[in-house]
């Protein structure tokens, strides 16, 4: 889908040398580009149950805050350690130095239901694993996983359809 990757600015060098950050604040800016891209995440899953949508911390609120409301269902965060309110389970992820937690709250999603992940970019996958497990953990039933941008270098579509969840990228970036 050429008309939302058109409208993905790229910052080179950031955070890191040799990083090429895909920043969708232009997207979101870009009011048919934003309705685009939600409609686009949205007319891929017609006709199948879905009945919560959880975003990942914090580009993954906005998406997927945006998916629910056009699917008429519930949103769920995702967030990293320490950030909700109420009682949580985490799940530990490997970074490129490191670990991190992101956490859900116990009872955000019930069990048999089904749960739409989104975020904006798919690249180690590791986040959206982590957040996989989260919700099989609470019994819920990731029917799929909805990102705008996938950068197959890195290979996290795979390692998340390696877990039985299919992907949806809108577009790809080639490198990091």
């Amino acid at each position: 889908m050429e008309h939302v990757k058109d409208r993905i600015r790229t910052i080179t060098d950031y955070p890191k040398p040799g990083i090429m950050f895909r920043d969708i604040t232009t997207l979101l800016q870009d009011a048919r580009g934003f309705r685009k891209t939600v409609d686009e995440l949205v007319q891929a899953h017609a006709g199948v149950r879905i009945d919560k949508v959880a975003g990942i911390e914090s580009r993954g609120f906005i998406l997927g805050g945006a998916v629910a409301h056009q699917l008429a269902t519930g949103f769920v965060p995702i967030r990293k350690k320490g950030k909700l309110p109420f009682k949580t389970i985490g799940e530990t992820y490997a970074l490129e130095y490191g670990e991190d937690v992101v956490e859900i709250h116990v009872d955000a999603v019930k069990p048999g239901e089904q749960v739409l992940l989104v975020d904006d970019l798919i690249a180690t996958g590791g986040t959206a694993q982590a957040a996989i497990k989260l919700i099989r953990r609470l019994g819920g039933d990731v029917i799929g996983c909805s990102f705008i941008i996938d950068l197959p270098e890195i290979g996290g579509r795979k390692r998340i359809e390696a877990m039985g969840v299919k992907v949806l990228t809108l577009c790809a970036f080639e490198g990091h």
